[in-house]
């Protein structure tokens, strides 16, 4: 039985090493690109490192919060939805990743959020590895891999509010994060998280709720499945007296970020989760 546990472990990695070739090689990223003591992947898409610096920059004078996520997030509209972006697993070395070119709903919100407390492009790679991993040590074991993971290891820049915006419609949920209903994880090596967890039943977001709603909030969609908390995540845009949900989408009639309309959106989902930047 030892034998072969091994030997997985060894399939394991040897794939999971094959899968950071497949990526580097898809982007044309050689590892004598990667430094070896800092190690990091840096894919800006249709943009160059000047022309980020200046959206970034412009950005930042925009003193409303809501404004400047409204301006940051607009820039990826319709870029590609990618998943599994991100380097790194129990097997294999963290590596600090920005890519612009494809990303799922969260490294989406990361990049955004990151953007909106910087002012320079070296200042946005800086906090991103402050919003993504825990005391800013970018490695698997310190990723913030939860969404409900934000308020509480970068509380001093967002806040959950979902109690505000829910009222007295509000439930809260304890959950083990990580440990699936059979008792295995979703993540092999994370160690599971009990956590309360507030969320407006679907039922409950009426029009009274829509309207505590601010352009620039982050939403998770919430999980009834045991040992998750969201499902996906977006930010809440406000425009001409409607509500959308800016995220991107993996839905096979999008693929890209979007622009959907958010009650719409959420018809038949468990429910939401709101967090607001300070």
């Amino acid at each position: 039985m030892k034998r072969i546990q091994s030997r997985l472990a060894l399939i394991v990695s040897v794939a999971s090493v094959l899968a950071i070739f497949c990526i580097l090689a898809f982007h044309g990223i050689t590892l004598s690109q990667i430094a070896d003591d800092d190690q990091e992947v840096i894919i800006l898409g249709k943009w160059t490192e000047d022309e980020l610096d200046s959206i970034i920059r412009e950005s930042s004078s925009i003193k409303d919060v809501s404004g400047r996520i409204d301006s940051l997030s607009k820039q990826f509209l319709s870029t590609d939805y990618e998943e599994s972006t991100l380097i790194g697993d129990i097997n294999t070395p963290e590596v600090f990743v920005v890519n612009l070119e494809g990303m799922d709903c969260f490294t989406y919100i990361d990049y955004v959020e990151a953007m909106r407390l910087s002012d320079s492009f070296a200042h946005f790679k800086e906090n991103l590895k402050r919003l993504r991993y825990q005391s800013a040590k970018v490695d698997f074991l310190k990723r913030n891999h939860f969404f409900t993971d934000w308020p509480v290891f970068n509380k001093d820049h967002v806040r959950d509010v979902t109690g505000e915006v829910g009222g007295t419609k509000t439930k809260t949920v304890e959950r083990i994060l990580n440990k699936k209903e059979d008792g295995t994880y979703f993540l092999p090596g994370i160690t599971v998280k009990q956590r309360k967890i507030k969320y407006i039943p679907f039922s409950a977001v009426d029009d009274d709720v829509i309207a505590r709603l601010e352009t620039g909030d982050y939403v998770g969609i919430y999980s009834n499945t045991q040992g998750l908390d969201v499902s996906h995540t977006g930010i809440i845009i406000k425009k001409a007296d409607k509500t959308y949900l800016r995220h991107a989408s993996s839905t096979e009639a999008n693929r890209k970020v979007v622009d959907d309309d958010f009650k719409g959106y959420i018809a038949n989902k468990p429910g939401i989760t709101v967090f607001r930047s300070k």
